[in-house]
């Protein structure tokens, strides 16, 4: 039995599937872990976690404030994170949030300001809010060798055209709920294949997982859809948690470093199902530096990709 906590940062854990994966790791008594957790509502998420049976002086626990729909946050959670590790190495970072939202009417994309940034709320949390989290971690994450354990979705599939992105993605855009989700989740996967590429080298692992269809987590009720345990494939949400913590411990990786997606029953999806993630143009274009994040969407200067549009026009 390892005696050294294993620390793990995570955003989407305050209740669903990334509640119960901790809820899952809690319980067990062989490798302690030192959870840092960044949630919308402190209070409420400490009183559940408080309402489960766990060996305290085993895994400990810390709640920091963090609203992915509002990147000002990430920064200062990305900065207490920091100040709590101290010299400990972050072991795993657990990117697990995600929204669904139902489409509204279309209308003319908002001006960007630091608060009312011109993508919608669904990219915003599903993307880029911890595209820059991972930027903010990156020199820890390099000198603790960590591994990156992503949330993904099979939905990334349904994607036809990724040109629509640069419209359907904007805030006001009228996008359905669902084909949104999809798209968010085909560039959440753009920037696992991306933050792979550069952390090659470095130690890093980065696994993209999917729970399989959980109907509990509720996902389906932004896209205007009621997943049920009748839909086929849908699962418990116990379930999904287990698979999402395979993530955390599989170590039989492909011998082609693309294969990053590991499926609800185990195994890894091949280049022909992950094709269309796997352009490069699209992972750079949609995957921005966090200093260009840091100058477009939190000092107002206009979205990174309509910014560069207007550069090389």
């Amino acid at each position: 039995m390892s005696t050294t906590a294993k620390a793990i940062v995570a955003t989407g854990a305050s209740s669903g599937l990334g509640f119960e994966v901790i809820k899952q790791l809690l319980s067990q008594s062989a490798q302690p872990y030192n959870f840092i957790l960044g949630v919308r509502n402190v209070e409420k998420t400490q009183a559940a976690f408080n309402s489960l049976n766990f060996d305290r002086a085993f895994h400990t626990l810390t709640l920091l404030p963090l609203d992915l729909s509002n990147l000002p946050t990430v920064v200062t959670f990305a900065a207490q994170t920091l100040s709590t590790l101290a010299s400990a190495n972050l072991s795993y970072l657990f990117l697990n949030a995600a929204i669904s939202e139902p489409a509204g009417p279309a209308e003319p994309p908002r001006t960007t300001n630091p608060n009312d940034s011109r993508w919608s709320k669904t990219y915003i949390v599903n993307h880029l809010s911890q595209h820059l989290l991972t930027h903010f971690f990156h020199p820890k994450l390099i000198h603790s060798q960590s591994r990156i354990v992503i949330t993904s979705s099979a939905s990334f599939r349904e994607v036809e055209d990724p040109s629509a992105f640069e419209h359907n993605l904007l805030a006001g855009s009228g996008t359905p709920g669902r084909k949104l989700y999809a798209e968010t989740k085909f560039v959440q996967l753009l920037g696992a294949h991306w933050w792979r590429r550069n952390l090659q080298g470095t130690g890093c692992v980065v696994v993209a997982v999917s729970p399989g269809l959980v109907p509990a987590t509720n996902i389906g009720t932004g896209m205007g859809v009621d997943f049920t345990m009748d839909w086929p494939g849908a699962r418990e949400i116990g379930d999904g948690a287990a698979s999402i913590i395979e993530a955390f411990r599989r170590d039989d990786f492909p011998e082609n470093a693309d294969q990053v997606f590991l499926t609800s029953w185990g195994e890894w999806w091949g280049r022909d199902v992950l094709e269309k993630t796997l352009d490069r143009e699209l992972q750079d274009r949609w995957c921005p530096g966090k200093e260009k994040i840091e100058e477009d969407e939190l000092a107002g200067g206009g979205s990174f990709l309509h910014t560069r549009n207007r550069s090389n026009s």
